[in-house]
């Protein structure tokens, strides 16, 4: 499972990827959609590439499960498309009877000129956050297009950004009058309906905006689904970090048994107060694999030690190999972890170590404290 999930997350980095005015890479994690089905193993999860996913269905029977021809339009609303009714505290004094019927006749009429505008200007699928009442879903179904109510807002900001298109939140124009915009409509190659699980989802693929991908992930209930969401999102934040920086470090305490060895060397040079300083910064930094060890249920003090060894001859000239050496968890021994394939990030490392270094030295800047007396606090 762990190589399944590690190939999944690498894939859907990469496959957002982006270069910036700079002509760096960037990788950006919003562009992920992650969407949890009950159902199956965890192994059945899947990833959508140059696609998205939506946990909607049509509204209707009568419409078209899928939308296809390469250059499909997509209109994303945020508003309902009801039957217009007037707003609250508006009265009418209705003298005729038969302007009654004329006034429900109307609200009906404004109703379906929003949804031949929307028609008109090419949408193929309709989706939107608020509802569609039967009256409109009519004109769809006539129409020949999907049409999805309830859909989540995010979902709908993602997708428009996906597409290349705009979520529309109002109809009105600079001259009072009712108009959609084709440049709000989103591209993409085709929609279908598919059956997951218990439900149906709406698969978006060929996205032809900034791009996106959807990871749908599979799990037999909200727990499993959950605690698979969140170890995937961190997986995803690693890959980018190391996508983006280029450069990793061997992991499993490595780095820091290497730095704390270093550094007590590099202390003895010093023939100031300074030296006491370096030496216990060097002695802070061997509670991470201590940590590390106490939480596999090791002998932390048996492997520590072979750990600092084998980082002491690697800088000393005696043997260079063991510069990667870190700890084996599992067996409780120390290995080459570069080539074990357990390696960090050198970003978030350096930044790890910045931000202690930067707490206990703002710790240390305070030299007095003010308590107030307990009478005061009234």
């Amino acid at each position: 499972e762990s190589d399944f999930f590690a190939k999944l997350a690498v894939q859907a980095v990469k496959s957002v990827k982006r270069t910036n005015a700079d002509g760096k890479p960037k990788y950006p994690l919003s562009a992920i959609h992650i969407l949890k089905a009950h159902g199956q193993s965890s192994m059945e999860s899947h990833l959508v590439d140059g696609g998205f996913a939506l946990n909607a269905t049509r509204a209707a029977q009568g419409m078209p499960t899928s939308v296809s021809g390469g250059n499909v339009k997509i209109a994303m609303l945020d508003m309902n498309l009801q039957r217009h009714r007037m707003a609250m505290g508006i009265q009418i004094t209705v003298k005729d009877p038969a302007e009654i019927e004329n006034i429900r006749k109307r609200e009906l009429d404004i109703t379906k000129e929003r949804i031949t505008k929307i028609l008109d200007a090419g949408a193929k699928v309709v989706l939107t956050t608020k509802g569609v009442d039967d009256v409109c879903m009519k004109y769809f179904v006539e129409a020949g297009v999907i049409c999805a109510r309830r859909c989540n807002k995010d979902d709908l900001k993602r997708l428009a950004k996906a597409t290349g298109g705009k979520l529309v939140l109002t109809m009105a124009d600079m001259e009072g009058e009712e108009s959609f915009d084709q440049d709000c409509l989103g591209t993409c190659e085709g929609v279908e309906e598919v059956r997951v699980g218990d439900g149906e989802l709406m698969y978006v693929h060929g996205c032809k905006g900034h791009g996106a991908s959807t990871i749908v992930l599979r799990g037999a209930n909200e727990y499993m689904l959950d605690e698979m969401d969140r170890a995937l999102h961190d997986s995803l934040c690693v890959v980018k970090r190391m996508l983006e920086s280029n450069t990793l470090v061997p992991g499993g305490g490595a780095v820091e048994a290497s730095l704390s060895v270093y550094l007590e060397k590099y202390a003895t040079t010093l023939d100031t107060r300074e030296q006491l300083a370096i030496q216990e910064y060097a002695d802070a930094l061997l509670v991470i694999p201590k940590t590390l060890v106490v939480n596999a249920a090791k002998d932390s003090s048996e492997l520590v030690a072979k750990l600092r060894a084998a980082h002491a001859k690697a800088q000393s000239g005696e043997d260079d190999s063991l510069k990667n050496t870190g700890l084996d968890l599992v067996d409780g021994t120390i290995r080459d972890n570069l080539l074990a394939g357990v390696v960090e990030p050198a970003m978030s490392k350096i930044k790890s170590l910045r931000f202690a270094t930067e707490a206990a030295v703002t710790i240390l800047r305070i030299d007095d404290r003010i308590v107030v007396s307990a009478d005061q606090h009234h």
